[in-house]
């Protein structure tokens, strides 16, 4: 066991620990030199005082979507006599219209942000603020999704620009859930005219090419061998190419290499990162999702754990399979008992494809030997777990279901 002593000491294996953080951001962000120059073309016509066009960008986790927008804002912050200012907005915590409002008032006008201000008062001090000099606003809303009254904070934001005789309004939203805007109402779709720009997935070599950058950085010389770096990338590819979940298993393993007092990285504590990396990505995952799709991922769950009306038929050995048909009259039901109006047929199958998209489940034509025409749905995380994680949720399912 480490003393305290000794972890106040110089460390053997770090040499600096923030570049090994997936927060941190690199003077050159690796294989995403064409998504940044994009976002700097979208952006150049705000910047340039002209009325600027909205930027969205979508991608899986950990595809480098947030590095690469705040990778921008520092280059335009660093611009000379710049009237561009920046609004970095995290949507987990800034989670509804009036919160975002009063953020972007404490980011830029602080002596107004407690003063009791409903919506439309904090929009118009936002428009005054911008127009009076001309100034541009960028604003990056990470995670936008998320946002309980999206309709309204689209369609409130998307005014300022109309309503302003000077300055310009900027918006930079980052998510996910790439068919997310499909739910919005026309006004606001209509309003947004943006650029969209997809990140794909990492490879394993250029995931393998991420961490071995941060690792010249963050590790001392000679610490890590070339065996566990290859290891890590293979497994974070394994995991959809996720940059960052491989950067939070090889710094672990740092972690676990100095609790154990040794001075080097091996396997040992590589295998061991990964399988603590495998059990919290779940939360990290399913944390992510919007609340229809968190709903019929808890459906899937209950009837994978339960079991359906069919279960015989559709059991292979241990792997379980369910009929989508099922999960949909199971998802209408815990819509209504945790008071949530449930969506169309065709919203619920947009949302499966979502869920197999981000990897938590895999579908199947069931083919011959069922009758009819139908899906098979298959679990790829723990039951237990999952339902865990959706019931610890905002939504309160636990209580409710």
């Amino acid at each position: 066991m480490q003393k305290l002593s000794d972890l106040l000491g110089e460390s053997k294996i770090f040499a600096d620990r923030e570049v090994l953080s997936p927060h941190y951001i690199p003077p050159n962000l690796l294989f995403r030199e064409k998504e940044i120059g994009k976002i700097e073309r979208a952006l150049a016509p705000s910047l340039k005082g002209e009325k600027g066009r909205n930027i969205f960008l979508y991608g899986k986790t950990g595809t480098g979507k947030t590095s690469c927008a705040k990778y921008v804002v520092k280059e335009v912050e660093m611009i000379p006599n710049s009237k561009a200012k920046v609004s970095y907005i995290n949507c987990k915590m800034y989670n509804s219209r009036y919160r975002v409002l009063n953020k972007i008032i404490s980011d830029h006008l602080p002596t107004y942000s407690k003063r009791g201000y409903g919506a439309i008062d904090l929009y118009e001090k936002i428009a005054n603020w911008i127009e009076e000099d001309n100034k541009t606003l960028i604003t990056i809303l990470d995670e936008i999704d998320i946002v309980k009254d999206l309709d309204d904070l689209v369609y409130t934001l998307t005014r300022i620009n109309s309503d302003m005789r000077a300055g310009g309004f900027t918006i930079v939203g980052i998510s996910n859930n790439v068919s997310f805007k499909e739910s919005l109402d026309p006004r606001s779709l209509s309003a947004l005219y943006e650029t969209e720009i997809v990140f794909p997935p990492y490879n394993a070599n250029e995931i393998y090419a991420i961490i071995k950058d941060r690792a010249e950085k963050g590790f001392k010389k000679g610490v890590v061998e070339e065996t566990v770096l290859r290891y890590v990338a293979g497994a974070a590819s394994q995991h959809g190419g996720d940059a960052r979940l491989s950067l939070k298993i090889i710094s672990h393993t740092g972690e676990l290499a100095e609790e154990k007092a040794k001075d080097k990285l091996t396997m040992e504590e590589a295998e061991e990162a990964i399988k603590i990396a495998e059990r919290d990505i779940v939360y990290d995952v399913i944390a992510t999702l919007p609340e229809q799709q968190k709903i019929v991922l808890y459906a899937i769950s209950k009837l994978s754990k339960d079991g359906g009306s069919y279960r015989k038929l559709i059991t292979d050995g241990e792997d379980k399979y369910i009929f989508s048909g099922e999960v949909y009259r199971q998802y209408r039901s815990i819509s209504e008992s945790v008071r949530r109006a449930p969506k169309s047929e065709r919203w619920y199958r947009n949302y499966i494809s979502e869920l197999e998209v981000q990897g938590i489940i895999k579908t199947f034509d069931s083919g011959k030997g069922i009758r009819g025409h139908t899906k098979l749905i298959k679990l790829l995380y723990p039951q237990d777990k999952t339902q865990e994680v959706i019931e610890k949720s905002i939504f309160g399912l636990k209580e409710a279901v």
